[in-house]
């Protein structure tokens, strides 16, 4: 972050179009002397501008937004110790929205005392033929095969008890996408279903205010880390200086991988520092990061971002590998939230939990989409780093 003079508070939130989440630089003065004060209460479920974007974006009323959010809070707390307590006949878990419990699959050799369990604990048990386990492992032999273009994405979803292979809906036709398709089935239980579109990065080029540039290349920063920010692999490469809203240097790439992931993250220095907040677009801090557990499949999550501020949705899949045409990345989390152009590196968040960051999708902001994240502790135990909470 750095220090602006010259700038009464209206003109900086008129001239700042970050849209990004915990940024390393672009807080109005009156907010970097005094953040705690400016952003959410530590006993609030969650910060006003998150509940108007769940709003908005779920459908749902604001005691309603709290509800979910403290339901998903427990059932985020819940899924370690299901998982452990379903032991060789986990078949994966998820968040019900309708219950506003956590569902735990297990497979028929689970026991009665196992199930018991789980129920006593505050889940919901269903019973599946797969484990979670059979799964991963033939969801592992369909990221060995090379995928057409018309092949959009594959995860495990657990609810489906499948391996869930998106494929884009003009393209089912096509003799590659058939082989691989052909070629899936015959790796285990897999189902497929048609997407819209292809999936494409969220990078987009230089265009003046926004949050941070690499080159000619426009992204959103991602949540702070003591020492830099984490942002998309693709926005740039290890070496690459970074420019912040008012053209001035922050720091470079200190370590990027993409595709395989999409991943990287930033030094920050030379006037610019990190906090551990949320900011809401172009306004003082909206809420603080507390942590980075990981929320359920089925749970909401919001975004933010430089070329479309707040969106709130659910999360789909973990686990999915994204077939980019730069090639496919790998252990990414699917989302019903929307993004344009330039959301690439921006944060994904459930409640006050940092869950990852922007890397792409198909659709937009006007006629809906779908977007994928980078998970956050994937990234923060790549490279050592250490999310700065409060």
């Amino acid at each position: 972050m750095r220090r602006r003079t010259g700038l009464t508070h209206a003109a900086v939130a008129a001239a700042l179009l970050i849209g990004s989440w915990a940024a390393a630089g672009t807080l109005p003065a009156s907010a970097q002397e005094a953040p705690a004060s400016a952003a959410a209460d530590a006993s609030a479920p969650a910060s006003p501008a998150l509940l108007d974007a769940m709003r908005r974006d779920l459908g749902l009323t604001r005691a309603e937004a709290e509800d979910r959010l403290a339901a998903e809070r427990r059932a985020t707390a819940l899924a370690p110790s299901a998982r452990k307590s379903a032991g060789s006949a986990y078949g994966g878990a998820w968040f019900d929205a309708r219950s506003g419990r956590l569902t735990v699959a297990v497979t028929p050799d689970a026991g009665t005392t196992t199930v018991r369990t789980l129920r006593e604990s505050g889940a919901a048990v269903r019973t599946v033929e797969h484990t979670e386990r059979q799964l991963n492992t033939a969801k592992s032999r369909l990221d060995r095969l090379d995928a057409p273009a018309g092949v959009a994405s594959w995860a495990v979803d657990p609810a489906a008890n499948r391996v869930v292979v998106n494929v884009v809906e003009d393209a089912g036709t096509d003799n590659d996408v058939r082989a691989f398709v052909r070629k899936a089935r015959a790796a285990g239980p897999v189902t497929v279903r048609t997407v819209a579109d292809a999936p494409s990065t969220f990078a987009a080029g230089t265009v003046g205010g926004d949050p941070y540039y690499t080159g000619n290349v426009r992204c959103s920063i991602g949540f702070s880390v003591h020492g830099g920010f984490v942002t998309a692999g693709h926005c740039g490469g290890v070496g690459q200086q970074v420019r912040g809203w008012d053209g001035s240097y922050i720091g470079n790439f200190q370590g990027s991988s993409f595709p395989g992931n999409d991943y990287a993250w930033v030094n920050v220095g030379s006037g610019w520092w990190t906090v551990p907040v949320v900011l809401g677009w172009g306004t003082v801090p909206d809420q603080l990061v507390r942590g980075s557990a990981e929320a359920p499949v089925g749970a909401s999550i919001c975004r933010s971002g430089s070329t479309t501020r707040w969106h709130c949705g659910r999360v789909l899949a973990k686990n999915e590998t994204v077939n980019y045409a730069q090639g496919a990345v790998h252990q990414m989390t699917k989302t019903s939230v929307c993004a344009e152009g330039g959301d690439s590196g921006g944060s994904f968040i459930s409640g006050d939990q940092a869950q990852g960051v922007t890397s792409g999708g198909w659709g937009n902001c006007s006629s809906g989409g779908e977007t994928w994240f980078q998970p956050v502790n994937e990234i923060l135990n790549r490279y050592g780093l250490t999310l700065h909470t409060a």
